[in-house]
């Protein structure tokens, strides 16, 4: 504080919302100009701006009509996985098309290193973009906070866990473990086993909760040596499928958490001399083009992939020009679809 009592810092919005009496969520859509404000927030909230002389950076660029109009794609991965797996892929085209038809620039950020991550944390500090969209997310990833923590939105494919205080747009997962596990469970498989995604993942452990689902909902007992973890690439899903074969031989059916594990798993089968689906049953989940290009071709829980980047992409859009209230971020669940193929 100065000599006469009056701050000499930058104020904050916070401050801004106390002493307009508002939320800061509500200072955001005054400056950012929405017209989801009542007149009466409104005025409270310019009148606030106006006395503690509030003039951030963001809202400076927004007012002067020179927001960036870039988004971020961040996908911590290598370019190796990037371009091997069909889900990436899928979830940048419905991304970049949403952001095209909006005039809006996407930047893909790979982030393969701590190295890597800090230089993108100074990046956004220095607002270079208007929002951030973040994939293949981790349960200890610390970056939609720090994204948040620097006063730009953020959207999530898929979740860190239950409570996700992130806006976020997932598929229904435990659907699709349970779904997948009822289809073999017709057809007669009854020592089914699972290829799981990483387990530091929520949607891979959701897969894994709808498989036990499953097999209780069919009267199956629950054989933890029949579950094998994966990392969602195809030597992982090679790797669990020689540990289930070790384990039980005898298994007759097997839901991998991804097609591209389903891929993985089906050479093991092959060089073991297991035929598909005579010997084994395979199932996977994204319904992507390895599924449909497989031999034989792979059932697959359909994800609507491109469907969720171009949502992302949509919430997106909406919380930079209307930021939502603390603790009221959007989410979106969409449904899943088993598609029914000759593996099974």
């Amino acid at each position: 504080m100065a000599a006469s009592g009056r701050r000499t810092g930058r104020p904050t919005l916070e401050e801004v919302a106390a002493r307009a009496g508002v939320g800061r969520g509500t200072v955001s859509r005054v400056i950012n100009g929405s017209p989801k404000v009542s007149e009466q927030a409104r005025e409270a909230v310019e009148r606030a701006v106006a006395e503690l002389g509030y003039v951030p950076n963001r809202a400076a660029r927004a007012l002067a009509g020179s927001r960036t109009d870039a988004v971020a794609l961040v996908i911590p991965e290598t370019e190796a996985r990037l371009f091997a797996e069909p889900y990436f892929l899928d979830i940048i085209r419905g991304v970049s098309g949403e952001l095209a038809a909006a005039d809006k620039q996407l930047l893909l950020t790979l982030i393969r290193s701590d190295q890597e991550r800090q230089r993108f944390e100074q990046y956004l500090a220095a607002q270079r973009v208007d929002g951030v969209l973040l994939v293949s997310v981790h349960a200890d990833d610390p970056l939609p906070d720090q994204v948040r923590a620097l006063g730009l939105p953020a959207v999530l494919n898929g979740r860190r866990r239950e409570d996700e205080p992130v806006a976020f747009v997932d598929s229904d997962n435990t659907g699709a473990g349970r779904t997948a596990v009822a289809h073999l469970a017709a057809r007669g498989r009854r020592r089914v086993a699972t290829i799981t995604g990483p387990l530091d993942m929520y949607g891979a452990r959701c897969r894994l909760d709808g498989y036990r689902e499953g097999l209780a909902e069919a009267g199956l007992a629950p054989d933890e040596a029949l579950v094998a973890t994966g990392d969602f690439t195809e030597e992982g899903g090679r790797r669990a499928m020689r540990e289930l074969l070790d384990r039980r031989p005898g298994l007759d059916a097997v839901f991998a958490a991804s097609d591209v594990m389903a891929a993985g798993a089906r050479a093991v089968l092959r060089e073991a001399g297991r035929t598909v689906p005579d010997d084994v049953a395979l199932v996977g989940v994204d319904d992507s083009a390895v599924a449909r290009l497989m031999d034989p071709p792979l059932t697959s829980v359909r994800q609507p992939i491109e469907e969720m980047g171009r949502t992302m992409a949509r919430l997106l859009l909406a919380e930079i020009a209307a930021p939502s209230e603390p603790g009221d971020q959007p989410r979106h669940m969409l449904p899943t679809e088993l598609v029914v193929r000759a593996s099974s």
